[in-house]
Formats: C-alpha cells, sequence, structure tokens
C-alpha cells in the first residue's frame, strides 16, 4: 500500500481516476465521454508531463482548464525524426498510402509507430514524430476519484485491472508486468 494515506486531492503515487476533453488547435481530438474516465498513479510518468503537473492538489470533483504547451506534451516537432525508407524494404501485403499508421523496429527491437507521409517511385517516406508532436494542447479536465495504489502497481508504475491486454493467463511475473505496460 502507497504510504500516502490523504486521498482527498491528487498526490504522487496515489491512482487518479479523471474525465477530459483534449483539444488542439479548437477541435476536440480526444475525450473520455465515450470510454469513460482514465486512471493512472499520479507522479509516474503515465501522462503528458504538463498535464501530470498541472494536477497536483485537485481534489474530487474539481474541474480545470489546462493548457500545455508543445514542450511538456508531445515535444517540438522533429524534422529529423522523418526518414525515406527504400521501397524494397517493405512486405507486400502492407499497405503504402499517404497516411496509413505503420508499428516498425528499430535496429535494437524497439517498437516504435510511424506514419506514411508520402510514397515515391523507389522510396516511403515515414514520420516517427507523435501525431501531437508540436501542437499545444488544450484540456478540460475533471477529477472522478483518488484511491492509493496498491504495492504492485507501485513497483510495475502503472494500473493494474480486469482488462490486463497481455495474452499470458497469469498476469505479471516475478521480473514486472508480462503486459508491457
Amino acid at each position: 500500500m502507497s504510504a500516502n494515506t490523504d486521498f482527498s486531492k491528487v498526490e504522487k503515487d496515489l491512482v487518479v481516476s479523471m474525465e477530459y476533453n483534449l483539444t488542439v488547435d479548437g477541435e476536440i481530438v480526444d475525450s473520455s465521454t465515450e470510454d469513460g474516465p482514465i486512471e493512472f498513479i499520479q507522479g509516474k510518468g503515465n501522462i503528458i508531463p504538463g498535464l501530470e503537473k498541472e494536477l497536483y492538489g485537485m481534489k474530487i470533483g474539481d474541474s480545470k482548464k489546462v493548457k500545455v504547451v508543445a514542450k511538456e506534451a508531445y515535444g517540438e516537432y522533429d524534422a529529423e525524426a522523418v526518414e525515406e525508407v527504400p521501397l524494397e524494404d517493405f512486405p507486400k501485403d502492407i499497405p503504402l498510402e499517404e497516411g496509413v499508421e505503420l508499428a516498425v523496429e528499430n535496429e535494437e527491437g524497439e517498437a516504435m509507430s510511424a506514419v506514411i507521409v508520402e510514397v515515391g517511385k523507389d522510396t516511403v517516406t515515414l514520420d516517427f514524430n507523435h501525431p501531437l508532436a508540436g501542437k499545444d494542447l488544450d484540456f478540460e479536465v475533471t477529477i472522478a476519484s483518488i484511491r492509493a495504489a496498491t504495492e504492485e502497481e507501485l513497483k510495475h508504475g502503472h494500473i493494474h485491472d480486469d482488462e490486463c491486454i497481455c495474452d499470458c493467463e497469469d498476469g505479471c511475473d516475478e521480473e514486472g508486468c508480462c503486459c508491457g505496460k
């Protein structure tokens, strides 16, 4: 159990349930309206830094508008994160069209996300920036609930729920969470 016993306001290592609307350039791009509040452990980097910083001290039922600048959200747009890849490096079954999002592995075998921005005669241009990189984000947030994180959640750095997305039947192993969250 967390050493923190005050669940009346958002503090480090507490599980926060938050309703939100995310607006970028005047357009709502994400919202908890349909799927319900998100849950995360405050102070563990589960949400973008600029938003996490603004939640400290909020109480259950509190609402707030928060502007998060790009630097404290998904970072500035990095032109060097755009690469041309030879067309022959792509499997034939991948639809090579602008806007298609791909999961790729880097040289170290780590999973990365990229979007096809251009398909040329011999190359495909991939953008590895987060889709919201370089954008300032406007949030409307409401704290729905606050609870203690379990020892296991604190150890793994994220909440555990009944809907683990991993395919192992036993959940988490001794070395960490097998679901990779």
